[in-house]
């Protein structure tokens, strides 16, 4: 029987799943007003983006919000899965259920007004599952476990 901690992650990554889908639902003006957000907040931070990316502030903000997406949803996949498989498997199958997510997220912005689903997005999200695998092994070799 599974533990009320178990489900409790799988909730996690349930609800993660949706917060991706809700982003990508929204058309591509919307998107591009959170990024103008994100921008805003960060000069108010003293850190100007856009002196030092220029036009490409807006689309590296776009896609650093992708890999953060991901690298979270490869964190909650991994602990949720860890409880019922070996390290290795759950590296794996983490790694793939993000890489499949990433694929079918893509394609759902494909009949989102505006948007568009790109294989260069896909690589991105997983790039963020394998930067979090990356740093999983990391602190399984040094003897900590990941925590969330």
């Amino acid at each position: 029987m599974k533990s009320k901690k178990t489900y409790f992650k799988w909730i996690l990554v349930v609800i993660w799943m949706a917060v991706i889908f809700s982003f990508s639902n929204d058309p591509a003006v919307v998107s591009d007003e959170k990024s103008g957000f994100v921008l805003k907040m960060m000069n108010t931070l003293g850190i100007d983006l856009n002196s030092y990316f220029g036009e490409l502030a807006n689309f590296i903000v776009r896609k650093a919000g992708h890999f953060t997406e991901y690298f979270i949803l490869y964190v909650l996949l991994f602990h949720a899965l860890e409880d019922n498989y070996s390290l290795k498997q759950s590296l794996i199958i983490s790694l793939a259920i993000t890489f499949l997510y990433a694929c079918s997220d893509e394609f759902h912005q494909i009949f989102i007004p505006g948007r568009e689903g790109r294989f260069r997005d896909v690589l991105i999200d997983t790039s963020g599952g394998i930067f979090a695998l990356i740093l999983a092994v990391m602190m399984k070799v040094r003897g900590q476990t990941p925590g969330i």
